[in-house]
């Protein structure tokens, strides 16, 4: 017996609670992010990079199955939570910046330039920042330096993909008057543009 549990019995540590809290944020997130882009596709907008975006989810699947593994039973460092605490704050102000534009996918409504506000003023793409550092502070909370390490490189090779199509796709819109003229303008080399 450990601390009054048998060898065998699970245990949920306090970075089980932090992995739990990640998991209902990010599903909350996915109904938003839903919501949005049925939104945005009625008033026209046009999607960009689907060939990446099952990466892109298998990457975070994995990151967090990865924490819960490793991670469920272990303490959190408070100096690394704190950081935590304050990547959340920032997402906050990406998502409330974006309003009904913020979505999980590369998605653009013809005519409209790149948004100038919140965060935005200061930097071209602060939720990408953002989603690096908490896949390097939520490990290293859990004392699990390898595991940061390991999804910070994968997480960099997808985003240099996304931010590349991001980046197209936001210039396309802005220069795109209509979505019928849009649609006729698009050659992206990861494929055609989805409504």
């Amino acid at each position: 017996m450990t601390n009054g549990v048998s060898g065998n019995a699970f245990v949920m540590g306090e970075g089980g609670w932090l992995i739990a809290f990640l998991v209902a944020q990010r599903l909350a997130e996915l109904g938003l992010a839903q919501w949005n882009t049925l939104r945005l596709r009625t008033a026209g907008a046009v999607e960009f990079g689907t060939a990446h975006y099952p990466l892109l989810v298998a990457l975070h699947v994995a990151w967090l199955l990865a924490l819960w593994v490793a991670g469920h039973d272990k303490a959190v460092d408070p100096f690394w939570l704190i950081g935590f605490v304050l990547l959340q704050a920032g997402r906050l102000w990406v998502i409330a910046s974006l309003g009904r534009r913020w979505t999980t996918r590369v998605i653009v409504l013809p005519g409209r330039a790149p948004l100038a506000r919140g965060p935005y003023r200061f930097i071209k793409h602060p939720n990408y920042l953002i989603v690096a550092l908490e896949i390097a502070v939520v490990p290293l909370a859990l004392g699990l330096p390898r595991l940061a390490l390991a999804f910070s490189l994968a997480n960099a090779a997808v985003l240099t993909w996304r931010i590349r199509v991001e980046n197209r796709a936001l210039i396309w819109a802005a220069e795109a008057e209509t979505a019928s003229d849009a649609l006729t303008l698009v050659t992206l080399a990861n494929g055609q543009p989805r409504r």
